[in-house]
Formats: C-alpha cells, sequence, structure tokens
C-alpha cells in the first residue's frame, strides 16, 4: 500500500509543522513535502486527510499484560494488539506472567510467532527473571536471549524479585547479555492481604493498607545493587512521592536507574476506592494525591522516564463481588493516551515534544526498539500516529479487548487517536467519528 497523510501538523523536535504531506511507500516515509507544493498524481496512491491532526511517531509500551497463552478468557495476543493499534501503540511489550510463564525460549517464541501472524504492530516479548515467576531460581534467559524473540528486557511483573541474593545474581547476569530488569517492586511481607494505599482512608474504608514503604524499600535497595554492579534497572509503574525521590537521588549519583509510571497512577488517587468499585483495585495501589502531584512532577522533570500502561485484562467474573477478593489490575492500551494529555493539559499546556518523548521516543530507546520512536524523515520506518484534538467520552462500547475492567469508562477525553499506522499500513483509523479522517483513492 502507497500512503499519503495530507495536510497533517507533523510533529518535529522543534515545533509542529502545519500544511504538511507525507508520502509513505514499501513500509518507510518516502517523501515530506508542503501541502501546496504537493503535485502527486499516482493513481495507486491511498490518501488519508490528516487535517487538524498531529503526526507524530507510534506509541511505544513497556508493560503490556497478553494474557496468552493460559488466561485466553481474559485476552489474546490479538485483541491486545487491535487494543493497542487503536491506542496509537505500534509497539508493545509483552509480560511474562503468562500460564505457562515466558520463562523460556518456547514461550517467548509463541507469543512472538503468532503476534508477527496477526501483524498489526509490533510484540516485543519479556522474559521471566525466575523459573515459575517464583523468585527461587534464574529462568532460562540465555536460551530466551538467542531465542527467535531476542528477548531483551526480563520482569516477574505481577510479583517482586524480593530475594536480594537472586536479584544480584539476575542483574549482574542480564547486564552480560545486554539486557535489563523491569523491578515489580513491592516488598511482599508488608503486604500481605494489601488492598489499597495505606492511609487514613484505608482505614475509614476497613481496606488492608498498602504502604508507600513496600514500594521504596525495594527501589532502595535495587538502586544500591545497581550502583554496587555498575548494571542498568528499571522500575515498573512506581506510585509513591517517595519513590521519585529515590530515583532522583539514583540518577543524581550516576546510577543507571530509570522508571515509568502508568496513566491510571497519574489520573486517579485512593479516594476513587470510596465507591469500593474492584475497578479501581490494582497493583500498586491508587496513591495519594500529594503521590500523584509527585509522579507528575517527576514525569515532566524527566526523574520518571517514560509512560507505560500496565494494560491487565481480567474476565467479568474476577473483577466483581468483594473489593477484597477482585483480582487486581486495569486496562490501558486505548486509553492511555487520551488520559496522558487530559491530566497534562488540565495541570500544563499540552509539550507535543513531552508528550511523544514519554509515549515513544524514551520507551523506544530504553528497550532497544530501533524500529519505533525515531524522527519522523525521509528513509525512517513509517510506524506512527495521528491525534486528534476532539472532546469525547470515553466509553466501554468501543473497547478492542476481551476484557471490559475500564476504569476510564465515561471520562471526558479532549484528544483520541485518529489513526495508526504500522510499517506503512493504515492498520487502525477511527470510525467513530465522521470529521477529518478517511482513506480513499487519489
Amino acid at each position: 500500500m502507497k500512503l499519503v497523510i495530507k495536510n497533517t501538523q507533523l510533529f518535529t523536535e522543534v515545533n509542529l509543522s502545519n500544511n504538511v504531506d507525507v508520502l509513505i511507500e514499501n513500509g518507510k516515509i518516502s517523501q515530506i513535502m508542503r501541502s501546496e507544493n504537493n503535485a502527486i498524481s499516482d493513481q495507486e496512491l491511498y490518501v488519508v486527510d490528516g487535517a487538524n491532526q498531529i503526526l507524530g511517531p507510534g506509541l511505544v509500551d513497556l508493560h503490556t499484560h497478553l494474557r496468552e497463552p493460559g488466561r485466553e478468557d481474559a485476552e489474546t495476543i490479538e485483541t491486545a494488539m487491535k487494543a493497542a493499534i487503536a491506542g496509537g501503540y505500534t509497539a508493545i511489550s509483552a509480560m511474562a506472567n503468562t500460564n505457562p510463564v515466558a520463562d523460556n525460549a518456547a514461550v517467548v517464541e509463541l507469543v512472538k510467532t503468532k503476534a508477527i501472524q496477526v501483524g498489526l504492530c509490533d510484540v516485543f516479548p519479556i522474559g521471566a527473571v525466575t523459573k515459575g515467576l517464583e523468585g527461587k531460581e534464574l529462568a532460562d534467559i540465555a536460551g530466551m536471549v538467542k531465542s527467535q524473540a531476542s528477548v531483551k528486557i526480563f520482569s516477574d511483573d505481577g510479583k517482586c524479585v524480593s530475594n536480594a541474593r537472586i536479584m544480584r545474581r539476575a542483574m549482574e547476569y542480564i547486564d552480560t547479555f545486554g539486557g535489563f530488569i523491569s523491578q515489580h517492586a513491592q516488598e511482599p511481607e508488608l503486604t500481605i492481604n494489601s488492598q489499597m494505599n495505606e492511609s487514613v482512608l484505608s482505614h475509614q474504608l476497613g481496606l488492608a493498607g498498602w504502604p508507600a514503604v513496600a514500594e521504596e524499600a525495594i527501589i532502595a535497595r535495587d538502586i544500591a545493587l545497581a550502583k554496587l554492579l555498575d548494571v542498568p534497572i528499571h522500575f515498573a509503574h512506581i506510585s509513591t512521592a517517595g519513590s521519585v525521590q529515590l530515583v532522583a537521588q539514583g540518577k543524581a549519583n550516576g546510577v543507571k536507574v530509570t522508571a515509568e509510571v502508568t496513566p491510571h497512577h497519574l489520573y486517579f488517587s485512593e479516594q476513587k476506592c470510596e465507591s469500593y468499585d474492584p475497578i479501581y483495585k490494582v497493583n500498586p495501589p491508587l496513591r495519594s494525591i500529594t503521590d500523584q502531584a509527585a509522579l507528575l512532577e517527576g514525569l515532566l522533570s524527566g526523574v520518571i522516564d517514560c509512560v507505560a500502561t500496565d494494560h491487565a485484562p481480567h474476565p467479568v467474573e474476577s473483577k466483581e463481588g468483594e473489593f477484597a477478593k477482585a483480582a487486581f489490575g486495569m486496562l490501558g492500551l486505548q486509553s492511555a493516551l487520551g488520559a496522558i494529555t487530559t491530566v497534562l493539559e488540565k495541570n500544563h499546556k499540552i509539550d507535543w515534544k513531552k508528550l511523544f518523548e514519554i509515549m515513544s521516543i524514551n520507551p523506544a530507546k530504553l528497550a532497544g526498539y530501533s524500529q519505533h520512536g525515531g524522527e519522523i524523515d525521509s528513509g525512517k520506518p513509517a510506524n506512527l500516529v495521528l491525534i486528534r484534538k476532539q472532546a469525547n467520552d470515553f466509553s466501554n462500547s468501543i473497547l478492542k479487548s476481551k476484557s471490559m475492567n475500564n476504569p476510564f469508562n465515561g471520562e471526558r477525553f479532549e484528544y483520541s487517536i485518529g489513526a495508526t499506522i504500522f510499517q506503512g499500513k493504515l492498520v487502525y483509523q477511527d470510525t467513530g467519528f465522521n470529521e477529518g479522517l478517511g482513506l480513499t483513492k487519489l
């Protein structure tokens, strides 16, 4: 397919360039020209109207739960990929807590192969740090690195690698392959039966508290290990002001530490738990308004490197009933862009350079996804997203995921995804609105 995106606002590292046409051929950007100077007459060319929309690099997620293999009742690789492209993502990272666990070459190759067959976006499997996520014995790390999936990121997400000896061995060993660990920071002995953020509110609601120190203790320990070993460490979904401070201190001391924050931790606070609605039950829990402010400031200042969705689908029966018995987790792929732009616009004027840095450029660079998050220029891969300003109520009716545990149902977003282009192909366009977007032949 040959595509031309017409009359768009092109994102550059300096500013937005208006009235630009971008020609895409053979999966790459072949020309960028001013719209008024465009005299293309190729009869095989398809046109995407990009008027009043911003064209930027496709979004990249470092933290996605695809559930397949083993929990296809909650999500499949295909439905997760459909949700991803509807959210503007051209690359997602598949967490290892499947059944069987992705702790060997066979499982990560299965995920990679199925994703290639679907072909809607890139899926990069994340390998488990320990066998069965049990925290006792290292997984087949070398096998996963050398497999066709070429795993570079390892995580026991959902469970913390809490044993310091095992964590040290894993950090040293994975570094020899040029990879790194994404740590789920949760001291298990401090969070037994915990349900929500430990605070005055948790006591008032009668829900077991989840102390901030359970996260911060692991982050402090692992930053110390990373400094000792001179190896990188990444922290998944940090959620407290103390965690932001620890990461900032680590960076200031020259430690190779990076971190991500989720849209839901920026958008919602612990006050949502007053409803006792399990839709707001997540790991780590929604925190205080003070924590939220620190997370946003950390993201804007560069202490926190990127946004990651922690997309965690669950079937209806797992999220219904008592709060204490419900599963942890929320959907996030389709709502991430809307939630982040809403948070940024509410607190600051949107800086598009910062937006694309935290949702595309930085995560792609951090993970080594070289075909994503790069500069939009001739000869570059055409993995792109169109974003438009058009207020809309985010609804469960548009979800592509197999699950419905969406905490953003009914939230008002000012921006939405107009189209997603992967390897030069138009893989998604928003048909919910008739204005400003269409695909026609020239």
